[in-house]
């Protein structure tokens, strides 16, 4: 594949070497017109002979001979001991008297897994598993809440995209509920993955707690009862009134470690389905 400041591409190369064997062209004037050199003109004009257009791609930039490559025996002998004595390169170094870096590019030469990634008894590549993610046996069991903050944008766009002589129009001109910020509060269920939001207009104790009692009821009618409750440490979820909701439904408070958001983050997923919204109400998502 030709580097970015490349002159010529493979139809670029077919059009110079046509016009030199085809057309007749001296290879003075078609370096001129190609603005490469005058060797690089004649080295595509003789493939173009030899070859035809399949000899305009790019070759391969390895060598035809490698005198100086590790003899294949002595391959041989550097995996024989990698399989039956499980040594590392620097070990198999010593006892054939070659350097490291060479015995680990013989191995990296053959896909030889690292010993770390082995079983050392029977030299099985061991795979590990990825971790996964942790989800509540019961719906219910787990309830992620969180509040998304996002900028309103006037009808016509707003000032980072027009301008900010047209954004002040744009927002003079808009309704009030379209200007501000608009606080998307959002539940959603750990094992079902079922999720509730709303958008309001602000992000104190009353309001979370009122949008408590609704999502609540949302998950109720879906015959979920909410055991448990996790959310960051934000002011409107250390707020009396939001204690006070949690523990008369009888529902345990969990908050996120500090500094730590990714542990409430399944909230971000139910916040991507809320990118175009005109600040109403956002419910049974």
């Amino acid at each position: 594949m030709p580097h970015a400041n490349a002159t010529l591409t493979e139809r670029g190369r077919l059009l110079l070497a046509r016009c030199v064997v085809e057309d007749g062209w001296p290879l003075r004037r078609a370096a001129e017109r190609f603005q490469v050199s005058h060797s690089t003109a004649r080295r595509w004009a003789q493939r173009y002979r030899q070859l035809g257009a399949a000899g305009m791609v790019d070759r391969p930039s390895r060598p035809h001979h490698s005198p100086r490559r590790t003899p294949p025996e002595v391959e041989c002998t550097v995996l024989e001991l990698r399989r039956d004595r499980r040594l590392g390169p620097a070990a198999i170094a010593g006892r054939l008297g070659m350097h490291p870096s060479t015995v680990h590019r013989v191995l990296r030469r053959h896909g030889v897994p690292r010993l770390a990634h082995i079983d050392l008894a029977t030299g099985e590549p061991v795979r590990k598993q990825p971790p996964r993610r942790y989800e509540y046996p019961t719906p219910g069991g787990l309830v992620h809440v969180d509040v998304k903050k996002l900028g309103r944008i006037p009808d016509g766009g707003g000032w980072r995209t027009v301008g900010r002589l047209a954004g002040r129009r744009n927002r003079a001109i808009s309704a009030p509920s379209a200007r501000g910020y608009g606080f998307i509060h959002s539940a959603v269920d750990d094992h079902s993955r079922l999720a509730y939001s709303e958008i309001l207009p602000d992000e104190t104790g009353p309001t979370a707690a009122a949008f408590w009692q609704r999502a609540q009821a949302f998950f109720a009618a879906y015959g979920i009862t909410v055991r448990r409750v996790l959310t960051d440490n934000g002011a409107c979820y250390r707020s009396r009134i939001w204690r006070a909701t949690l523990t008369e439904a009888g529902i345990v408070h969990k908050r996120t470690r500090p500094y730590r958001p990714q542990t409430n983050g399944k909230v971000c997923e139910d916040w991507c389905l809320a990118q175009h919204w005109d600040g109403l109400t956002l419910a049974k998502v």
